[in-house]
């Protein structure tokens, strides 16, 4: 990973030797431009990313995730391929304020995560994490999530019902919606994966504003019912392959 230009890697330990210097100057001092930012969390081997940067050249794109190992294939691809609108942060995402300023981030997409279906406090749509985003988003900046977690679409449909969220799309079944597009048809290694199974896909996008408190919705969710098995022990065709094959 370190010898890969696009990774900056920058642990919680790292961050008290001193403040990560590209915080507010990833345009100026990396991508040279003054195009758009946005951002993957948990972005695993970075397809999203990837296949975003490939598609909008007019963007700027950077992959976020704590573990190496996953990122290590998105990285590898943007050196061989030469695509210079990508990079990839590794880092724990509850730092995320540590790594770019109030308004530097246009956009969010978060793609699989883990529902938590215990800890409404880990959920990566829950109101923590959306107080974080606010200091680094523009104002009503774009917040996308693909899931196929039935739960964590209800709870994020919920709550963006509960807070009066611009909402841009919703659906629980995006391949039968007729709403999936260029953007949307990017698919994920554990997207092929529930896809295989049978599951359908959620995709909510909203709208998240710089001011008024975010509330939790109070309702019960029924729990997923189908992870059985640790999402990593299914293994799948290679899945750049596949993305490359649609594009």
């Amino acid at each position: 990973m370190e010898t890969f230009s696009c990774v900056f890697q920058y642990p919680f330990a790292k961050l008290q030797e001193g403040p990560f210097p590209l915080k507010g100057k990833w345009n100026e001092q990396y991508f040279h431009n003054t195009n758009p930012i946005v951002l993957e969390l948990g972005c695993g081997k970075g397809e999203y990313a990837v296949g975003l940067g490939k598609k909008f050249p007019n963007k700027n794109y950077i992959g976020i995730d704590i573990k190496g190992a996953r990122m290590w294939t998105g990285a590898k691809r943007v050196e061989q391929e030469s695509i210079n609108n990508v990079a990839f942060l590794r880092t724990s995402i509850e730092l995320i304020d540590q790594f770019f300023e109030p308004g530097e981030v246009s956009e969010i997409w978060i793609t699989f995560p883990d529902p938590q279906m215990k800890n409404a406090n880990k959920r990566l749509t829950g109101t923590r994490f959306l107080n974080n985003y606010r200091k680094i988003l523009v104002p009503d900046g774009l917040i996308h999530l693909k899931t196929d977690s039935p739960f964590l679409y209800t709870y994020t449909h919920e709550l963006t019902r509960l807070n009066g969220l611009n909402t841009v799309v919703d659906t629980d079944n995006l391949y039968a919606s007729g709403l999936a597009n260029d953007i949307l048809e990017i698919k994920t290694h554990y997207e092929m994966q529930w896809l295989q199974r049978g599951l359908t896909i959620k995709y909510i996008s909203f709208h998240l504003p710089q001011e008024g408190e975010l509330l939790e919705p109070e309702i019960d969710i029924e729990r997923d019912t189908y992870r059985s098995y640790g999402r990593g022990e299914i293994q799948m065709p290679q899945i750049f392959d596949n993305n490359k094959s649609q594009e």
